[in-house]
């Protein structure tokens, strides 16, 4: 994969992101983020991790989506648009100084495909060559998610649902 054919998908995260902070209408920022995560999602598959793409785009792109919609036709504005003030500038000096950071910190991280990272050189093999034996699942994915991380994924479960029934209450109409 080159640098040069990810450039076009890469642009388009950063457009789309841009746009979702800049904007002003809500609902226009729903939109912008429901593609952001559906370019994402292309992303993911054009790395080869389709399971990764899949969620983002069922839950991303897609269940988030609906629900933002869902919550802003569900409220009444309450607060005067004119009201809005600017970002201070220490906040944006501060999301800066922390991308530069990420950026800096992202040096060190192994380059992607490498055979020598750690993830690669050691986990890979063991997941590849042991789970039948250990797990008796056949798909190597389901092993990994359902089996070894099955704890992981549990409680992320858990807290979907959570954040679900919370939304659920928050949007319930008092018919009073």
């Amino acid at each position: 994969m080159q640098i040069w054919g990810d450039l076009p998908l890469l642009i388009l995260l950063l457009v789309t992101a841009l746009g979702a902070v800049i904007v002003r209408d809500l609902i226009g920022a729903v939109l912008i983020l429901g593609s952001y995560s559906f370019f994402l999602a292309l992303c993911w598959a054009w790395m080869g991790s389709p399971d990764v793409a899949f969620t983002e785009a069922v839950v991303g792109s897609g269940m988030s989506t609906v629900l933002f919609l869902f919550a802003l036709f569900q409220t009444v504005p309450q607060e005067d648009p004119s009201s809005h003030r600017d970002t201070p500038w220490f906040v944006a000096l501060g999301l800066g100084v922390l991308g530069l950071l990420l950026l800096y910190g992202a040096i060190d991280l192994p380059r992607f495909g490498d055979i020598a990272a750690p993830a690669n050189a050691y986990l890979s093999p063991t997941y590849i060559q042991q789970s039948l034996e250990q797990m008796n699942t056949p798909n190597i994915v389901t092993a990994i998610l359902m089996d070894y991380r099955s704890l992981d994924t549990l409680i992320e479960t858990a807290v979907v649902f959570t954040a679900g029934v919370a939304c659920a209450l928050l949007l319930r109409r008092h018919d009073s």
